[in-house]
């Protein structure tokens, strides 16, 4: 296949990128690095050094013999995006070209309309560039699971059945997103239903939990080909935070009492999801959605797990807690529904204790490099 992945020298989009060109598809990149430019306005950075997204493509060339594409400019100019899609017309698109975020999304009314413009309209850009020169193609869409907020019932995938004055129906699953970066998501998915229900568009949405881990079948074959690692409080997740912190002989930092429970998966699995995507096209006009993970663990769980490892490593970390900075539930249920995924042949990657291990490991050999500034939050969801 022809595969056009958008955000392509990200976290996730650069081992997809290696993962399709491994196995044969031609592969174009989509880029126009501003998650690097972000970065360097909130003064943070990956534990590790990411090389250039240009060096990183001759490496995997050399590594591999095969080729990857790279187009360099912005979704949200339209101009671009029907240029990139007339040339290339891809088979397929993976989009991972937005703002990743919540606290990025929620540190001011600047963050915040960014973060809605640059996702929302990047992502209409894609989909007018879809029906005018490859009406045939299928969008891979990542969402996040965060769509959904943690309401009171089971959260299903994507759509709910439900009866109302004697009549039945099937509609989009109610979603109560908590931050301006989740509603962006929500948005698209809107969007995404429109064109596939009016347009006869084919996308699958991918609503995702939260990503661990670094190292795939590619990335581990050279320096140049890993990819990011953050830990820090605007695009760090938890896990990379609890392990640097324990790396460094610091307490974890937990917000509010820690029962926050969501849905996670390796980085192997995000990609062997977005593959079973690509190789299962939905029929033309149908809006699929798959809840993209494949465990749950409430935020004590993680700490509970590396203060475990710690202990094996010879460290000792204790656990503190944090007035929660975010506006959110803390002591709620959670019951997602994730079975299809697993039903197209999704051989899940658990978060084992050798895995945990092995993060450990790897975070430990950087530890000199860890800015324990960046532990500490900084963004609050209510502006005082």
């Amino acid at each position: 296949m022809r595969i056009l992945v958008l955000g392509g020298d990200g976290y996730l989009g650069w081992p997809t990128a290696m993962h399709f060109s491994q196995r044969g598809d031609e592969v174009c990149i989509v880029d126009n690095f501003a998650k690097r430019q972000w970065e360097m306005e909130e003064g943070i950075e990956p534990l590790w050094s990411v090389s250039t997204l240009h060096r990183r493509v001759k490496t995997w060339e050399n590594v591999s013999g095969k080729k990857i594409e790279v187009k360099i400019g912005d979704l949200c100019n339209h101009r671009f995006v029907y240029a990139v899609f007339e040339a290339f017309k891809p088979d397929a698109i993976v989009h991972y070209g937005e703002q990743p975020s919540a606290p990025y999304s929620m540190q001011s009314r600047e963050a915040a309309v960014y973060t809605q413009h640059n996702n929302v309209v990047g992502n209409l850009n894609v989909m007018f560039a879809m029906q005018k020169f490859v009406p045939n193609a299928h969008l891979i869409k990542l969402g996040t699971m965060g769509e959904y907020g943690t309401p009171n019932i089971d959260i299903e995938e994507g759509w709910l059945e439900i009866e109302h004055k004697g009549r039945k129906d099937r509609v989009l699953y109610p979603k109560k997103p908590g931050s301006y970066y989740h509603l962006s998501k929500v948005h698209d998915s809107a969007n995404l239903e429109f064109a596939c229900r009016i347009w006869g568009m084919k996308a699958t949405d991918l609503n995702q939990g939260v990503v661990y881990g670094v190292d795939t079948d590619q990335t581990v074959l050279h320096d140049d080909l890993r990819t990011s690692f953050h830990y820090d409080d605007i695009f760090g997740t938890v896990l990379n935070r609890f392990l640097s912190q324990a790396a460094v002989g610091r307490n974890l930092t937990v917000y509010g009492n820690g029962t926050q429970t969501r849905g996670f998966l390796n980085i192997k699995d995000t990609i062997a999801c977005v593959a079973l995507a690509a190789d299962n096209s939905p029929e033309q006009g149908e809006f699929r959605i798959f809840n993209q993970f494949t465990e749950q663990f409430s935020v004590l769980d993680l700490a509970t797990k590396v203060q475990a490892s710690a202990l094996r490593a010879g460290l000792d970390c204790k656990v503190d807690y944090l007035a929660n900075p975010r506006v959110e539930q803390e002591n709620h249920y959670y019951n997602a529904v994730h079975t299809g995924l697993v039903e197209l042949g999704l051989q899940p990657t658990l978060l084992t204790d050798d895995v945990v291990d092995a993060m450990l490991a790897n975070v430990c050999a950087q530890k000199d490099a860890v800015d324990t500034d960046v532990f500490i939050p900084r963004v609050k969801w209510k502006q005082s």
